[in-house]
């Protein structure tokens, strides 16, 4: 049986980006023929729109932001969406509970789903968005697109090889009604 991963859906083609498109990459889309993948966009899952304003984490991270610490802003009318953020990692982590995700690959520099980089202020800064900070949170090991080769270093470091899996796969993308 192939493992599950989830990837976040801008990376496998889907156009749920904040600007209504994807951000494919092809690294992360080969990993269909490994893994079980479960597509996301915690965005689209918090309620928002596509397409709809940037977002920023205004201060500190998406772990700052689940600690009510923090707020999310879109640029453009400076909105207030924390809660659409914080809704869209619950249903996340209420989507993949009971499942044995063995990792995430999430998009870089997103207020949702980054993993080392986010913006403040229009700014590249240091610091994980929202889901990422809840799915790390909750124990589940999260790479980006930029670097997904750590991702077989890291199995390969545990003992697996990515040359033993079938090449067949799927991916499943959550929606509202899951």
């Amino acid at each position: 049986m192939l493992e599950t991963v989830i990837i976040s859906g801008c990376l496998l083609g889907e156009n749920c980006r904040y600007d209504g498109k994807s951000q494919i990459n092809k690294m992360v889309l080969n990993l269909s023929y490994k893994y079980l993948v479960k597509s996301i966009c915690p965005e689209i899952l918090g309620g928002l729109p596509t397409p709809r304003p940037a977002c920023e984490i205004s201060y500190g991270d998406g772990a700052d932001v689940l600690d009510g610490l923090s707020r999310v802003i879109q640029e453009t009318g400076y909105k207030d969406v924390t809660e659409s953020f914080i809704s869209g990692a619950g249903r996340v982590l209420k989507a993949i509970e009971g499942s044995e995700i063995k990792f995430a690959i999430m998009k870089e520099r997103s207020p949702s789903c980054g993993v080392k980089w986010i913006y403040r202020q229009g700014q590249l800064v240091k610091g994980a968005g929202v889901t990422t900070a809840a799915l790390l949170k909750s124990g589940i090991r999260v790479f980006s697109e930029e670097n997904i080769l750590e991702v077989e270093n890291d199995r390969s470091a545990a003992g697996f090889s990515f040359d033993g899996y079938l090449l067949a796969g799927g991916i499943t993308v959550f929606s509202e009604s899951e």
